[in-house]
């Protein structure tokens, strides 16, 4: 998947959207600008700002994803599978 070891960027993200500045400042060595700026770019037509923002921390935390995804809630559930599919989508989108 996609966040697992992907994210980095210049910190030069003036417009950025909230996942475009997580990626950007998790400074991971397999990213770029362009490709956090993508993933954003998806983010904003697959998940509502709420959805975002939750998701954002996962750049900074990655431990705090897995336990939203192993959460009993029905509301972690439902976003975990939202999640899910903005992640693939991103992948398909932003790496080819």
């Amino acid at each position: 998947m996609l966040w697992s070891g992907v994210l980095l960027a210049s910190a030069g993200a003036t417009q950025a959207g909230i996942i475009s500045r997580a990626c950007i400042i998790a400074n991971r060595s397999a990213a770029s600008k362009e490709l956090c700026q993508c993933i954003d770019r998806v983010a904003q037509s697959s998940l509502n700002k709420s959805e975002r923002k939750k998701a954002s921390k996962f750049f900074s935390d990655p431990h705090r994803a897995q336990v939203v995804r192993q959460s009993d809630r029905r509301s972690d559930e439902i976003f975990w599978k939202r999640y899910k599919a903005f992640g693939e989508r991103a992948d398909k989108t932003c790496n080819g």
